[in-house]
Order: C-alpha cells, then structure tokens, then sequence
C-alpha cells in the first residue's frame, strides 16, 4: 500500500453563497482501503462529495488526487484519473438496457480490450446483471439495479470508488445484501470511500471512518473504535444507555 494517500482533502472549507458547508475538512483515503463517512441530514456528506469530484470547488484548502492539487481540474478530469461515483439511488437510465448503461461508464475509454475485459470482470461479480443484458435498467428490482450502478461505475476503471447513501431506498431486506456486494468489491483490491447514514453497517465493514456535523469532522477512528464510541453510540448507532 502507498504511504501517500489516494484522494486527500487538506483543511478544505466549501461554501454556498454565504453558508459554511465545510468547515476546515481533512481526509486522506489510502489506497485499498474501505472508508465511511458518516453523518445526519444537513451534516455536510453530499457536499464532500460535491468537493472531491469537482462539482463544488472549495473556497480554501485542496483536494488532491494522487498526490496532485486538482481545485481547478473538472469532474472528467477527475474520473479520467480514476476517481468515480456509485451516485444515491443508483440513478440508472431506466430506459436503456442493462448494456447501454454499463457501456456508458466507459465513455471516457478508448482500450476496447481492457474494457472487454472489465465487462466480464463485472459478469463475474454480478452473475444477474448478464442475465438481465439486454433488459431496461427499469424493470429491474432495487438490488439488481444497485448492481448495476456499481457495475456501472467499474467500467470507468476507477482507482477509488465514491459511493453516495448506497443503502438509501433499498428494501430492509435487501440492505444486508448491499453492503456484502460492496465488501465483495472491497476484497477485489478496489479502494472505496463510502457516505452513509447507516452507521452500524458501514463500520461493519469498513476500515476507518469520519464523523460529520455542521460540515465538521467530529470524529476520526478505526470502524472498531467508532463503533464502540460512547457519542457515536448516542448519535447514531442507538446503543447508549
């Protein structure tokens, strides 16, 4: 693993207009890692987001991927160098078919071989998403979908994979089964930085992660150290006596 971070985010604050959506925000995602950010409504979360793709470009401080300051690059840039989105709610084309959408997330690729080769990586993954090739992204049921969307997302090769509220709308039955598909994409060496409300099953399964409140970074630990946090417990996991 590289001692330098991946994705890195240096004493950034972000605004919108005059409110203070980020406060003096510093993250450092390594490589091979699986990482959480958690935190309430309002808490800051899709503002991260926002910052780290370039879709809000921060009033001070830097992000900076593989070891290089991109405030100013854009979102293609971003993804061009390896960082992408499984967004909230998958937001799939319904009406294209299940391959017109994975196709889709190698539109910025021109190596025909190697993306041959991801599609069926994607296959071997998810064996229900080649079964329902040629059905519109629709029809399909909200896991088969949410397999899709991260499918979707692997196509474009990424280094780190931002995954925005992946339990969100998804059936109680089926949240389960989404955070094993995201550990199962974990066990695969793919980095993955993920905002979610659900805090006991994020830090299941993740490494390391971050508190936000007010677009402050309340809390910074190991998944088995937060989960067992006396704050977090009262805030979040509903275990505090």
């Amino acid at each position: 693993m590289s001692s330098e971070p991946l994705l890195e985010m240096r004493q950034v604050n972000a605004h919108y207009g005059a409110v203070h959506a980020l406060v003096d925000v510093n993250l450092a995602i390594n490589q091979g890692e699986l990482v959480c950010l958690l935190g309430g409504n309002a808490s800051g979360k899709s503002t991260t987001l926002k910052t780290l793709l370039g879709m809000l470009k921060p009033t001070s401080g830097e992000v900076v991927l593989n070891g290089e300051v991109v405030n100013d690059k854009p979102t293609s840039y971003r993804v061009s160098q390896g960082v992408t989105m499984v967004p909230e709610n998958r937001r799939l084309f319904k009406r294209l078919t299940v391959r017109e959408n994975l196709d889709l997330g190698a539109y910025l690729r021109v190596d025909a071989r190697q993306i041959a080769g991801d599609m069926e990586r994607v296959f071997e993954l998810f064996p229900r998403v080649k079964e329902r090739l040629n059905q519109k992204a629709g029809t399909l049921s909200g896991g088969e979908q949410q397999m899709v969307a991260i499918g979707r997302a692997l196509m474009s090769d990424p280094k780190v994979l931002l995954m925005d509220e992946p339990s969100m709308g998804l059936a109680p039955a089926l949240v389960q089964q989404n955070f094993e598909l995201i550990q199962q994409i974990h066990e695969t060496g793919m980095t993955v930085f993920m905002v979610e409300q659900n805090a006991n099953m994020a830090l299941s399964i993740a490494d390391r992660g971050w508190v936000l409140q007010t677009g402050r970074v309340v809390l910074d630990d190991t998944a088995q150290n937060l989960l067992a946090h006396p704050e977090l417990q009262a805030s979040y996991l509903g275990t505090a006596k």
